[in-house]
């Protein structure tokens, strides 16, 4: 079962491309949502505001893919496609790929824009952090404090992440746990007496 997936963390730095004097900027983001592509799309637009095209791809997701390609006035499927490619030839997800373009006054022509925009895409990925991450599923767990010491183990021999916690008149964890390993530790944790556990979005 593969539940690991490619990612960036943070920003690429920017990187150019030239052909016949048109200037392909290019910039990778890591986002979540459609709101975090929104916000990234207006912070490049104040950057570079006299540029004549914002060209982008993003895909969203782990599982279930979902993207977007935008060629932003450009010939139809000449920038956004090519940059699509890009993300996926590199296999990431939860990213947004833009080129901002700067026409240098020659007509590339539809091979020649489609060859840029696939190159900028290129450049600003290599440039990009890649890292893997896996698919986890989030349980939360509630017990009474003399369980503490039991459930402290189990997360230290299995090597859990405990995302957060709150102790009130019971405990209450949240753990993440590989995907391929969570019916596993669902039923280490099941079994205990007066501990119930629950897998939560």
């Amino acid at each position: 079962m593969n539940d690991c997936y490619k990612t960036i963390e943070n920003p690429s730095e920017e990187t150019l491309f030239k052909d016949r004097n048109s200037k392909f900027y290019g910039y990778a983001f890591p986002v979540l949502n459609e709101e975090e592509v929104k916000n990234a799309l207006g912070y490049l637009k104040k950057k570079h505001h006299t540029a004549g095209h914002f060209c982008y791809a993003w895909q969203l997701g782990t599982e279930t893919l979902r993207f977007r390609a935008n060629d932003d006035g450009e010939p139809n499927n000449t920038a956004g496609m090519p940059i699509y490619g890009q993300i996926q030839a590199f296999e990431v997800t939860n990213i947004l790929v833009v080129s901002v373009r700067y026409f240098g006054g020659t007509k590339l022509g539809v091979g020649g824009l489609i060859q840029a925009y696939k190159n900028s895409a290129q450049i600003t990925l290599e440039a990009a952090p890649i890292v893997e991450k896996t698919i986890d599923v989030v349980y939360r767990l509630n017990f009474d404090y003399d369980l503490m010491n039991k459930v402290m183990r189990i997360v230290k021999e299995k090597n859990i992440t405990i995302v957060h916690q709150k102790l009130e008149a019971v405990c209450e964890y949240h753990i993440a746990v590989r995907k391929k390993d969570a019916v596993l530790i669902f039923d280490v944790f099941d079994t205990l007496y007066k501990l119930t556990i629950k897998e939560i979005a």
